[in-house]
């Protein structure tokens, strides 16, 4: 397995396993609009995609990181927003790959660091904790949608 930053070169490996991550979150599978929404942020230049690729050069999984800036700290900081690893793939130190080239990327950025959310539910947080992410129990997060 290797771990690349992705582009639009990849989109025909990407869009499956976007597809797969929205209806992980019971989303209805729609792969043109997940590749037309992929393709913006290539073209934005406005998230970074890393994508994990086995040997025989099947997507396996991905993270989207998208920039932030902390004005407390004067710095740029990274929003792990999307991490997602195809069901057959889980449990093989795919999802930690794509984190550690998330983190490596961010440092390599002087970045702050990297904030992520999750499902209170989602299992995945036994590997953010292994990888010495803290939860953070002093703030609340509010969230307004139109």
């Amino acid at each position: 397995m290797k771990v690349v930053k992705a582009s639009e070169a990849h989109l025909e490996l990407l869009v499956p396993l976007f597809n797969g991550y929205r209806m992980f979150y019971k989303r209805a599978s729609n792969p043109e609009a997940a590749r037309k929404f992929l393709s913006e942020r290539f073209k934005k230049n406005d998230s970074m995609i890393f994508l994990a690729i086995a040997s025989n050069g099947n997507g396996l999984g991905f993270t989207q990181l998208y920039p932030s800036f902390s004005s407390v700290a004067m710095q740029r900081t990274y929003i792990l927003n999307d991490l997602y690893v195809a069901s057959e793939a889980r449990k093989k130190g795919v999802g930690e790959a794509l984190m550690e080239a998330a983190k490596e990327f961010a440092i390599a950025q002087g970045s702050r660091g990297l904030t992520l959310e999750t499902d209170a539910d989602n299992p995945a947080q036994k590997l953010y904790q292994r990888l010495g992410w803290k939860k953070d129990t002093t703030v609340n997060h509010y969230t307004w949608e139109a």
